[in-house]
């Protein structure tokens, strides 16, 4: 608003409703007028002080007519000492008169707020803060008045893609999230996409075990093209849609910084084998179980071109050898695993000579090797043409480094083979001897004792053993590290044996006692383990749940019966209350169970309630306990009288039987004696 329409507001104002001017005298009804010189200087009394008045044509008031011939003007609005700095006079002269009685104020001015404009020139203001005065008169006419606040304007942000503008490194490691197969299919989003999910730094390995079958071999030879220069990790196990794709479009050349590559169940043909091998020299793991296109040739390419390699699985490659295995011995000398399952020629003494003299070997894997006899294993763990010792008539030799070997169903092994082991096997943890039938108690008894960190032994089906071999077993070094037995179809052991077994080996995990004669002794021995452990080991949390601690392999042991099986489910379930005279009267729950296999008609009830004691549900779990045992006690109750029914009814069937071959053998009579006739 301009200040000028101000002034024009104010002075209508005061116009309309004059204040009421102070009179020097009382007034008097009948003074008589005024004449000559005292008219004149009463009129000068009265001329108003602003020439912006002029032009004012309004009627006169009558409260301020004195005596009714009196002039009228405006009262002066301005201060004393000041003629164009008046707040209402927007610029123009306001100078005061000279007259002593002269108005000093008026009311309307002096006893409320006065409304004034506040600009840059106004010296007598007071300074208001920023935020609050506007710096210039724009901003007051926009601002509306004097404490409103400027809004700011927002600044938008152009607009950003995320997944556009992200670095490619970051969208690598986003999609690193993803299976391969949930890749595979985001590559048909656009080509972008196609292009950034066949990156080869998002397959730095490939392992196709989870979804071999599911993947296309289009898919899958594309992908390995793509991460050729930096696949490390390659795992084709199963892949024969592969089959007519490895010549093609430089497949088998893509490859060449593999360092765990595995062909197992491929089909795959011996060249592209042998090219595989040659460009691809720093091989540490290689597996080619089961190929038949694996020859002695690509195991002279693996002797000469792969000095890395650490381990080798070629079991059932009928193409293989000792004489191409030979090669690899000698050339890489960094190799610990040998996996050669139904290899043919380990009789050769020569090579398991060379063996010995590498020592390298950590895990011999020779199962199935119905070539192997006492002679050549010998030569493994003595050498050939070792110093004997006189007092004990062994080979003095340097320990041999295996840690875990594997004999199982190799037919040419006897008690004198087994006995080459004892005390030249100290770092031995596994030892497989399952299907060796003509083994006995006499080896075992002597190598266990020098086994002292033996944690698995698997003796299946070896008829000849006793109740002896547990009984060394459980005095021996081995039994507080022992985790997993398995004396399956040893028929000649029972109770007496693997009872000490069961007190001797704490951190057993697996026992495989199918077949055997084992009763409820052993089980309910088992439990109370189980229990001891509990008791020693640190309450579950609310958060834990339980898990199995043992598992027992206990189906066709004829002398196991449902009160045994009874004794583990009612262990398993069983919660520990103090008593009530404890402090701490906390109940404890079982952290450890046993996780039964038993006889087929029982085994649906002792897996739902293995079920629910893992889930928490302890109370539900002994329910079930309580009705399978009346269940179990009414059906042995009522076992008389079905097997007197089921004699009776043999009775019947062997009468009817014996009834039609009555007649029918008289019927043959008859026809004869009438034939006779």
């Amino acid at each position: 608003m301009d200040p000028l329409s101000i002034d024009s507001v104010v002075f209508d104002a005061v116009l309309e409703n004059p204040p009421s001017e102070p009179s020097a005298e009382p007034p008097h009804m009948d003074r008589p007028p005024l004449k000559g010189r005292h008219r004149l200087l009463n009129g000068l009394q009265r001329m108003g002080s602003s020439p912006s008045l002029l032009g004012i044509k309004r009627t006169r008031s009558h409260s301020l007519r004195t005596g009714g011939k009196a002039s009228m003007s405006c009262v002066s609005l301005a201060s004393a000492g000041s003629s164009y700095a008046s707040e209402m006079s927007a610029g123009y002269s306001t100078a005061p008169t000279s007259v002593h009685t002269t108005p000093m104020g008026s009311p309307l001015v002096d006893d409320k707020p006065r409304l004034r404009t506040v600009t840059s020139e106004t010296a007598t203001s007071a300074p208001l803060p920023s935020e609050v005065r506007p710096s210039t008169r724009e901003n007051v006419d926009t601002a509306g008045d004097y404490f409103s606040h400027v809004t700011k304007s927002v600044v938008r942000r152009p607009q950003f893609n995320f997944w556009a503008d992200l670095p490619h490194e970051l969208r690598l490691e986003i999609l690193r999230h993803l299976s391969p197969k949930q890749i595979v299919r985001c590559s048909a989003v656009s080509k972008a996409w196609h292009q950034m999910c066949y990156d080869g730094q998002l397959w730095a390995s490939l392992d196709t075990t989870e979804y071999y079958r599911d993947i296309p071999a289009a898919a899958l030879a594309s992908i390995i093209r793509s991460a050729g220069p930096f696949v490390r990790d390659l795992n084709l196990r199963g892949c024969v849609q592969l089959r007519e794709t490895w010549d093609k479009d430089g497949l088998v050349a893509a490859c060449q910084n593999l360092e765990n590559f595995s062909l197992e169940g491929c089909r795959i043909d011996r060249l592209s084998i042998n090219l595989f091998l040659m460009q691809n020299a720093r091989l540490v793991t290689l597996n080619l179980s089961g190929l038949a296109g694996a020859t002695n040739s690509a195991m002279k390419i693996v002797a000469k071109n792969c000095p890395k390699l650490e381990q080798l699985n070629v079991s059932w490659c009928n193409n293989i050898d000792t004489r191409g295995l030979k090669q690899v011995v000698q050339l890489c000398p960094r190799l610990k695993d040998l996996r050669a399952g139904e290899v043919r020629g380990f009789d050769d003494v020569g090579f398991m000579f060379e063996l010995f003299k590498r020592n390298t070997l950590e895990r011999l894997v020779l199962m199935n090797c119905d070539s192997l006899n006492d002679e050549s294993l010998a030569a493994l763990v003595e050498g050939v043409g070792s110093e004997i010792d006189i007092l004990t008539g062994r080979a003095i030799v340097a320990p041999r480094r295996l840690k875990h070997l594997d004999l199982t169903r190799c037919r040419g092994i006897s008690d004198d083979g087994i006995l080459k082991l004892e005390g030249n096997v100290p770092f031995l943890e596994g030892l497989q001897l399952s299907k060796c039938s003509s083994l006995t108690d006499e080896p075992l008894v002597g190598l266990l004792p020098t086994c002292p960190v033996l944690t698995h032994l698997e003796l299946e089906e070896l008829g000849s053993l006793t109740n002896d071999v547990l009984k060394t077993l459980a005095g021996s070094p081995c039994a507080p590290h022992l985790k997993h037995l398995c004396i399956s179809y040893c028929e000649n052991i029972g109770d007496a044996g693997l009872l000490p077994v069961l007190r001797s080996c704490p951190s057993l995990v697996s026992l495989d006692l199918d077949n055997t004669r084992v009763s409820d002794l052993s089980l309910a021995e088992a439990a109370s383990q189980i229990r001891a452990r509990n008791r020693s080991a640190q309450a579950l949390s609310g958060s834990e749940r339980p898990s199995i601690g043992l598992k027992m392999v206990v189906y066709d042991c004829p002398k196991v019966t449902w009160t045994g099986v009874r004794e583990v489910l009612s262990r398993n379930a069983e919660i520990s209350r103090p008593p009530a005279t404890a402090e701490d009267t906390t109940p404890t729950y079982p952290r450890e169970i046993i996780g039964l296999k038993c006889f087929y008609n029982w085994q649906p009830t002792v897996e739902e309630h293995t079920k629910r004691v893992l889930r928490g549900d302890f109370a539900s779990a002994a329910r079930l306990e309580r009705k399978w045992t009346d269940w179990m006690m009414m059906d042995e109750e009522r076992g008389v009288a079905p097997s007197v029914v089921l004699l009776c009814e043999h009775a019947v069937d062997a009468v009817m039987v014996l009834v039609f071959l009555g007649f029918i053998q008289g019927v043959w009579f008859f026809s004869q004696r009438k034939g006779f006739r």
